[in-house]
């Protein structure tokens, strides 16, 4: 029997705003969503992770929230929401909220009234600091300290009426919110029990070690090429950022039943930080995403700076989490969400083995020991976009990013857009791929994004049905998960460590044994298993190529996936 509920689960992400548009408007709706739920029941899987649906001025499209209690009207309505929540929990699936407390929107009335005055009673809620000594407000400089925004440009606002300057980490209109006022804090949990008696069954938590920062805020270290300076040894995993945690379990969870799950997205978290978030002994988070793996084609100048990664990078970093978290704590197992660019174009080939990298990649990550993660259209192996131009984007990063390289550090237009197409977070976020119609059926007006041009042959209405298909192998991966109890809680390790094709491993549990091999490239792969007489007549449970070998014979097809299993 699992130790958790949700070692066994896998969740599924909607990104509103691209999933299914039921009134014409261009953007994706609760209705949609709701249309489509029975996608989620064929798919299989066990929660919904919704990112934000909260009242938003859209500025980092819903990640900015001046309402953490209202619906946008954007999405629907409230009734809209609570027939969503009906809806799932009558086919059995949870719903996960976005919960985004490290930084509000400007335009929350938390925030208004804090930029009031100085002497307003919530000044405090946010991060205030005048101007460096011996400078002028606004002048080149004059910031409190030297910190780099994740959206380009200075981490810090200045607001003309008091002088002060309000920081954020991300956008300008996303001011950090102060979590060594209590206040804010009771605010933040008053929130989270409402949204939990309401009904939903937990939270995903949006950059939520960075909540803690040095209240001294230091000036960081300013690399070669860069404007700013690197603020992250003082917000990422902050002084105070276990006591906050506990304190938000025992404020918000403790007392109420197990069927809540808490998720902490951790940008630079490390394995023995993991360890003690996700220790259940300490009662702070079930589980992280961490983002080793998808930095591993990041070069020494960040996301836009590309380097091949490599297999061998790959089983290095992921058999590491395994290792790590082995003991203790849990894992969030991913290749996409929202904010990363389509796995199959990343670590895959989309022009000769899409179908076939899909699947591969796919049962690399859904068999590892964690809870695996599913991006709307990852299930059907939808791709990067094809941008020509800089108009083609929509996303704040993205264009800040554009503006800066090009307008302030003198880079080619061509040599940015380039690094755009391959990292940027709108290859995610153009709509769900349902039908070959116009729109990709997604919309009967004009999308806020356009649709990959390649909707008329990678749609839901293709592959539903298609026993082939990358649905289906997803379809029969999530089911290998809850009939497999050794998926679950079977220890993990690798084999085959050091080859340069194949990501290996064995799960076991008891007399149970899986053992995974996986040709993660284009060419045929030839190996030698150790202990391969133990795997003679052992069972076929899954492969992605049915032509090819269902035995461990020593010999692999490009980006061929096969899954046996023993009883010792």
């Amino acid at each position: 029997m699992s130790e958790k509920w949700w070692h066994s689960a896998v969740v599924y992400q909607i990104y509103p705003r691209s999933f299914a548009d039921s009134t014409g408007d261009g953007v994706g709706d609760l209705r949609g969503i709701i249309d489509h739920l029975d996608h989620l029941v064929a798919l299989g899987v066990d929660v919904l992770w919704l990112s934000p649906i909260y009242a938003s001025p859209h500025d980092d499209n819903g990640y900015d929230i001046s309402d953490y209690q209202e619906i946008d009207p954007l999405f629907g309505t409230s009734d809209d929401f609570d027939e969503l929540l009906a809806g799932l929990h009558e086919r059995g699936i949870k719903l996960v909220m976005d919960l985004v407390v490290n930084h509000t929107s400007d335009e929350h009335p938390w925030f208004v009234e804090s930029a009031s005055s100085p002497d307003s009673p919530k000044r405090d809620w946010y991060w205030w600091r005048p101007p460096r000594e011996g400078t002028t407000p606004g002048e080149h400089s004059a910031e409190p300290n030297n910190w780099a925004s994740f959206f380009s440009g200075s981490a810090w606002q200045l607001d003309p009426a008091s002088g002060e300057y309000y920081l954020h980490l991300f956008s300008r209109k996303q001011p950090d919110l102060n979590w060594e006022n209590p206040e804010v804090r009771d605010a933040v949990y008053e929130m989270m029990n409402w949204w939990l008696d309401r009904g939903v069954d937990g939270f995903r938590m949006d950059v939520i070690n960075l909540i803690s920062k040095v209240p001294e805020l230091p000036d960081g270290v300013v690399a070669p090429g860069r404007l700013f300076g690197d603020g992250y040894p003082f917000y990422g995993q902050g002084p105070r950022i276990h006591e906050f945690l506990h304190e938000m379990h025992e404020r918000v969870f403790a007392g109420r039943d197990d069927r809540y799950l808490t998720v902490g997205e951790m940008p630079g978290v490390t394995i023995d930080e993991a360890k003690l978030f996700t220790d259940q002994a300490r009662s702070e988070l079930d589980m992280v995403f961490q983002f080793e793996h998808v930095d591993l084609d990041h070069g020494p100048g960040g996301k836009w700076d590309h380097r091949n990664a490599t297999v061998l990078d790959l089983k290095e970093s992921f058999g590491r989490w395994q290792e790590g978290l082995a003991a203790a704590g849990w894992n969030s197992l991913y290749w996409n969400n929202h904010d990363q660019p389509r796995v199959v174009s990343r670590f895959g080939d989309d022009r000769h083995y899409r179908r076939e990298s899909a699947t591969a990649l796919g049962t690399v990550l859904h068999l590892q020991r964690g809870t695996p993660y599913v991006y709307q259209g990852e299930e059907l192996g939808m791709t990067n976009v094809p941008f020509q131009g800089i108009d083609d984007f929509r996303d704040i990063e993205s264009l800040n990013y554009y503006a800066e390289a090009v307008g302030s550090l003198g880079a080619a237009p061509g040599d940015v857009l380039a690094a755009l197409r391959r990292t940027g977070r709108d290859n995610a976020r153009t709509p769900m791929q349902w039908t070959a119609g116009p729109n990709a059926g997604f919309s009967t007006g004009t999308p806020w994004i356009a649709p990959n041009p390649n909707f008329t042959q990678i749609n839901a209405a293709a592959e539903l049905d298609d026993p082939t298909s990358v649905f289906a192998y997803y379809r029969a991966l999530i089911d290998l998960r809850h009939r497999e109890p050794v998926v679950a809680d079977g220890t993990f390790e690798l084999v085959l460590r050091e080859h340069p094709q194949l990501f290996a491993y064995t799960r076991t549990l008891g007399d149970r044994q899986l053992l995974v091999l996986v040709n993660l490239t284009g060419e045929p792969a030839h190996y030698d298993l150790p202990g391969v007489s133990e795997w003679t007549g052992a069972e076929f449970l899954l492969g992605n190529l049915d032509d090819a070998t269902r035995s461990a014979d020593g010999s692999l097809a490009p980006w061929q996936a096969l899954v046996l299993a023993r009883n010792s």
